[in-house]
C-alpha cells in the first residue's frame, strides 16, 4: 500500500470533512485514521458489518456484482464506505458535516484516494 495517511490527508482536505479510515474489512481493524469526533475504533468493527451484511445478502440474492460504495445520510452528516477495488477487504470510512459538504464532491474525493492505498 503506497500511503494511507496521504490518502487521508487528501479526505480531510475535502469540505465538510470530520473524519476518516482506511479499514481492514476481514478483522474490523483500522489501517490509518484521520480527524476527529467519531469514535472511529467503534465505527471501523461496526461498519465492517454493514459491509458484511451488504456482500451475504448480495450473494443471497445471486447479484454478480461489485459494492463501489455505501452511503449512509444522517440527519447531520454523511457516511461514506468505499470499498477498494484493488484490495478486496479494504474499505475507506469517511464522515462529513452534510452542512457543509458537497455529497458529489466527497464520492469523487474517496475514489481518488484510493490511488493512494493501492
Amino acid at each position: 500500500m503506497a500511503n494511507i495517511n496521504e490518502g487521508l490527508k487528501k479526505l480531510m482536505a475535502v469540505d465538510g470533512a470530520i473524519c476518516a479510515a482506511v479499514v481492514d474489512a476481514n478483522s474490523g481493524m483500522m489501517l490509518g485514521s484521520a480527524g476527529t469526533g467519531v469514535d472511529m475504533e467503534v465505527a471501523a468493527a461496526g461498519n465492517t458489518e454493514v459491509v458484511r451484511a451488504k456482500l451475504k445478502t448480495m450473494k443471497a440474492l445471486g447479484l454478480q456484482d461489485s459494492i463501489e460504495d455505501i452511503l449512509i445520510t444522517l440527519g447531520k452528516h454523511y457516511h461514506i464506505i468505499r470499498l477498494v477495488s484493488s484490495k478486496p477487504g479494504l474499505f475507506i470510512y469517511f464522515v462529513l458535516d452534510r452542512a457543509k459538504s458537497n455529497l458529489a464532491m466527497a464520492r469523487r474525493a474517496c475514489a481518488d484516494s484510493e490511488a493512494d492505498i493501492i
